[in-house]
């Protein structure tokens, strides 16, 4: 009896993990029910469910879901939502607990996430999030996070494993971000006014395999303030794959 049972469960993890993966994009979307005239809070989320290979579809579905409530997740306790519907119930419920404490303020709460499939291989899968919220202040903040998985195991790949050696590739990409934004080939990377922390060159936070290269994109606020924006660098494969432990 047990050895049929091994061969049962070793049939079933074969099967889930050749089944091929895909996406299907499912919205969330809530209002506060305060009466309001304009600027009504909101929240929308439209995301690529994973499906179909339950083991890696499950394992990608948790880690989307678990930065989602980090960039929506207004409260004390930022992980006791469960579900999307959960979350967007927590987002809009923090807004009217917010408003029974400051009734004059008029400002209205948003937040708007759309997520993509950006590139997917045999070896690499890459979701976009857009997200814009604003809870209050003078501007609301837009920026991009890229997730990046193994297709075949639904496993994270972290920025650091994407390169056969990250110190050459490192060095090369300051080369060209230095030429695409003026900065002198010699001296401080802040020479013209970026903001690298200790003065050094850095690899963003964020990297995407897009269509036409390796896009390196600095956020707001990560290399440059608010008012100069994002800044990104697009590298074409043919000048990167030799970097690249996936493609």
């Amino acid at each position: 009896m047990r050895h049929y049972t091994f061969l049962f469960v070793t049939l079933f993890i074969l099967t889930s993990c050749t089944r091929e993966l895909s996406f299907k994009e499912q919205t969330f979307e809530k209002k506060s029910t305060l009466p309001c005239k304009s600027n009504c809070p909101q929240i929308s989320i439209k995301i690529p469910i994973a499906q179909n290979a339950p083991i890696v579809a499950d394992s990608i579905n948790k880690k989307v879901f678990s930065v989602l409530k980090e960039i929506i997740y207004f409260g004390e306790k930022p992980f006791e939502s469960t579900d999307y519907n959960n979350l967007t119930t927590s987002f809009i419920d923090s807004y009217e607990e917010m408003h029974k404490k400051f009734r004059d303020d008029k400002f209205g709460w948003e937040a708007k996430i759309e997520g993509n499939v950006e590139y997917q291989s045999d070896s690499i899968l890459n979701i976009k999030i857009n997200h814009y919220t604003f809870t209050g202040g003078a501007h609301g903040y837009q920026g991009y996070r890229s997730l990046l998985f193994n297709p075949k195991t639904g496993k994270t790949i972290t920025n650091n494993q994407l390169f056969v050696n990250e110190k050459d590739f490192k060095a090369f990409a300051e080369k060209q971000f230095r030429a695409k934004y003026k900065v002198p080939a010699t001296g401080s990377i802040n020479a013209t006014g970026l903001m690298f922390e200790n003065e050094k060159f850095n690899l963003p936070l964020n990297i995407f395999y897009t269509k036409e290269g390796l896009l390196l994109y600095y956020n707001s606020y990560e290399v440059a303030s608010y008012a100069d924006g994002p800044k990104e660098l697009l590298l074409p494969y043919d000048k990167v794959n030799t970097y690249l432990v996936y493609k």
